[in-house]
């Protein structure tokens, strides 16, 4: 019914009556309530009983709020949009037909249009986008509980309830871009709101912060979050390193000993080898004594 009374006022020509509507998008918060204005000009002046007014949603060919006769007509009102939309009917005789939508969702995101018919007709669309920051990002990782430079981990940046879908930015303490080195994944709840998941997975340096940045295209707003990493050179545990002091005493007191025995073991075939030196000298003596006595 509505199509058909559509098709028969455009039908007629407009020469004199001109609908006025934003010509940028209108970014609206998820949840809240707004405005889409429309006006009209060029008729000096009409009876109530003579004006028709139409919202619809373009992309869905739906209707939103339909007014003739003088009062709403909603018979062929989608029926999500029931009880969330109104005219301001104390000014539609100064030529303001602006919809109040309440409650706004995701899936109102679309182009509307407003149509006004009087003696002629005119019309205009207005462009409505739905905007829901993020809470705050938090970063994790995933990775040995005590790092060294060259390890490899994964770090998580988690954002949720926000739309459009999320800019990310990954970036080390000198601002170098990881970005090209992320996955980004998005899920959507039931109500079109996204969670949004990006992994980095980076070579350990020592003592570095790597930051995740969210930026909402519709809102400009940014949400930082960073985490610092301390890897650690090699070092011992601290058993390790008592067992290796033991075994450097223990060494050291073999190598002592062993120093001791090899001096004890010298000094004894010195002496020995002195004696039989004494001995044979003695021998050679007395043999000597002997050849001049006789």
């Amino acid at each position: 019914m509505l199509a058909l009374l559509l098709a028969s006022l455009l039908a007629v020509h407009s020469l004199a009556l001109e609908v006025h509507v934003p010509n940028s998008p209108v970014v609206v918060l998820f949840g809240t309530d707004t405005i889409l204005n429309c006006t009209f000009s060029g008729v000096s002046t009409f009876n109530l009983s003579q004006l028709a007014v139409f919202w619809q949603l373009m992309d869905a060919q739906q209707s939103v709020h339909s007014y003739w006769k003088q009062q709403d007509q909603l018979t062929d009102q989608a029926e999500r949009f029931a009880n969330r939309t109104s005219l301001f009917h104390g000014q539609l005789a100064s030529g303001n037909v602006s919809l109040l939508l309440k409650r706004v969702r995701v899936v109102d995101e679309g182009t509307y249009t407003c149509f006004v018919s009087m003696e002629s007709h005119s019309r205009g669309a207005i462009l409505m986008q739905v905007a829901a920051p993020y809470t705050k990002p938090s970063v994790t990782w995933e990775g040995d509980a005590n790092p060294k430079p060259g390890d490899v981990v994964a770090l998580t940046c988690m954002a949720y309830g926000g739309f459009p879908e999320a800019k990310v930015l990954w970036q080390d303490g000198s601002g170098r871009n990881f970005t090209e080195n992320a996955t980004v994944s998005s899920v959507a709840n039931d109500q079109g709101l996204f969670t949004i998941k990006s992994v980095l997975t980076v070579t350990l340096e020592p003592n570095n912060t790597y930051s995740c940045k969210l930026t909402n295209p519709r809102l400009g707003d940014e949400g930082h979050a960073f985490v610092t990493i301390t890897a650690q050179g090699l070092a011992f545990p601290p058993v390790a390193l008592w067992v290796t002091v033991g075994l450097a005493v223990c060494l050291l007191v073999l190598l002592i000993a062993l120093a001791a025995v090899c001096h004890r073991k010298i000094k004894e075939s010195c002496e020995e080898m002195r004696a039989e030196q004494e001995a044979k000298e003695l021998e050679e003596a007395k043999e000597l004594e002997e050849a001049k006595s006789g």
